[in-house]
């Protein structure tokens, strides 16, 4: 079984790394715009230089890692090769905003795709890779494809419909949580801390907390209720975020992100 990437952005070398994990460099496949770029990847995953004409040809997934206003570009270059296989192929698209039958139609059949939607916490294994697979991917794929890619971390079956909003929430999250903890740092900090410790106490907090939720099953509310002693200090900050609209505003953020998901198509 090999796994072929077209695009080692942060993504796709990301993924390109948790395959490794599963599987031998060999069977690792990288192609990049910048040679220079998945040549080094190549390297450190002991597998062979290659390009998107190879990874088309011979690779059993193919991972469609380019930006989604590239995506119709890319794939009207790989349509001939794709039409002329001879063996059976699952695309793999990690494309934002678009849709398994936009895969398909770009590619020019109705070739199985699974649609994926993975964060920047694969980087490290800890993951939430949202997943769809299309019609035409048997079980046996499905299977094959979540066995290889479990070392990115966590994987939820979500209906295509939801993709976007699923995304909002995994896949643009961290970049909200970056912010808080950048924003808990920068209080721990006008609060006497050194900027090290700050940001090393609330990453920690964020990421202790976030286990607590998923290992309990508690509900975060509950949680909350837990640290919020009557009359104590933890109540009172959080007075603080609901005066600021702090919970509105993360709403928004992920309706924002769902919103322009829906522009992208």
């Amino acid at each position: 079984m090999t796994f072929g990437f077209i695009g080692t952005g942060n993504m796709g070398s990301a993924l390109a790394r948790a395959a490794r994990k599963r599987l031998e460099g060999r069977h690792i496949l990288l192609s990049n715009r910048t040679a220079a770029k998945s040549e080094a990847l190549a390297k450190e995953l002991g597998g062979p230089p290659s390009s998107n004409q190879i990874v088309a040809d011979f690779a059993d997934y193919i991972f469609l890692g380019v930006k989604p206003q590239m995506m119709e570009e890319l794939l009207e270059e790989l349509a001939p090769i794709l039409a002329n296989r001879k063996n059976r192929f699952v695309l793999v698209t990690m494309a934002a905003g678009l849709t398994i039958a936009d895969i398909q139609r770009m590619a020019g059949a109705d070739y199985p795709v699974i649609r994926i939607m993975p964060n920047t916490p694969c980087s490290i294994g800890e993951g939430m890779i949202l997943y769809t697979p299309g019609p035409g991917v048997t079980e046996e794929e499905t299977q094959a494809f979540l066995e290889a890619m479990s070392g990115a971390g966590r994987f939820a079956l979500l209906p295509e419909r939801l993709m976007d909003a699923g995304s909002a929430v995994a896949g643009c999250g961290p970049a909200f949580a970056d912010l808080f903890v950048e924003a808990l740092a920068d209080g721990g900090v006008a609060c006497g801390l050194p900027r090290a410790q700050a940001l090393e106490f609330a990453a920690q907090m964020l990421l202790g907390s976030a286990r607590l939720i998923l290992e309990s099953g508690k509900h975060p509310g509950e949680l909350k209720d837990a640290v919020c002693s009557p009359g104590g200090t933890t109540i009172q900050g959080v007075r603080a975020l609901e005066e600021a609209g702090f919970r509105g505003a993360v709403m928004d953020a992920v309706i924002a992100a769902w919103e322009a998901n829906g522009k992208l198509k």
